[in-house]
């Protein structure tokens, strides 16, 4: 174990009562394939990784899933509702997810626009409200709002997950006090979420007092996604 592991070690977090070394979390989209997901995914030293279930398959077992590449003993598969656009959509994709894989957790999206994908609030303040009371542990994709962040706080959500730029941008971190508010606003973790460009642009972030990050556009399109993903596993730790 090198130093820089150790120092990983060293530094979990918790969201929901379970204990997690890594702070960076990667997503499972875009990827040539499951098996260069799963070599994205071990050479990040993520332990989480986002799965949009309207996209990726996990839950019908007689076609190729990607549980038959991710051990899910290892690893968090975490559910996303990535392409719902409302809050009715949003609950039925977590259900059904949690029907067929057991898991309850989610990464709760609803958007709000088809072009930028970002979030429409009230309905992902709508759909978090049911879902906490149906047992899940709800991560809500959210503008850098500090209101809107403490409203999802209120509800019960196990963390909340700014966006740094719209999905997809690669822009990078835009407004960092912002993201700073809501370190201050809520108790729970914080988890960047969405426009990472590159690795180069995590160590701001965390330096900010962020719990983790998530990317997943800049890993599956990079010229190599292994070499990226060492080099953000890196910065992680560095910030």
């Amino acid at each position: 174990m090198t130093d820089w592991e150790k120092l990983l070690q060293d530094d979990p977090f918790e969201i929901a009562g379970r204990r997690f070394r890594s702070r960076l979390i990667i997503g499972s989209g875009k990827f040539k394939s499951f098996q260069q997901n799963r070599e994205v995914l071990e050479a990040s030293g993520a332990e989480i990784i986002t799965v949009a279930v309207r996209r990726v398959n996990i839950t019908d077992p007689t076609k190729e899933n990607l549980l038959d590449y991710i051990d899910p003993k290892k690893y968090l598969i975490l559910p996303n509702t990535a392409g719902c656009y409302t809050a009715e959509e949003a609950i039925k994709t977590a259900t059904l997810a949690r029907e067929a894989t057991g898991i309850n957790w989610v990464k709760l999206e609803v958007i709000g626009d088809q072009k930028t994908l970002l979030p429409d609030m009230e309905e992902t303040l709508k759909a978090a409200k049911v879902l906490v009371k149906e047992g899940f542990v709800v991560l809500p994709y959210v503008f850098d709002d500090p209101v809107y962040a403490k409203k999802f706080e209120d509800v019960g959500c196990a963390a909340v997950m700014p966006l740094a730029s719209p999905i997809g941008s690669g822009l990078g971190l835009q407004n960092p006090y912002n993201i700073i508010f809501i370190r201050e606003a809520v108790s729970v973790p914080v988890i960047v979420d969405a426009g990472i460009g590159s690795a180069v642009d995590i160590p701001p972030v965390m330096e900010l007092g962020v719990d983790g990050i998530l990317t997943n556009t800049a890993l599956a399109e990079a010229k190599d996604p292994v070499k990226m993903a060492v080099a953000m596993k890196y910065a992680t730790i560095a910030g």
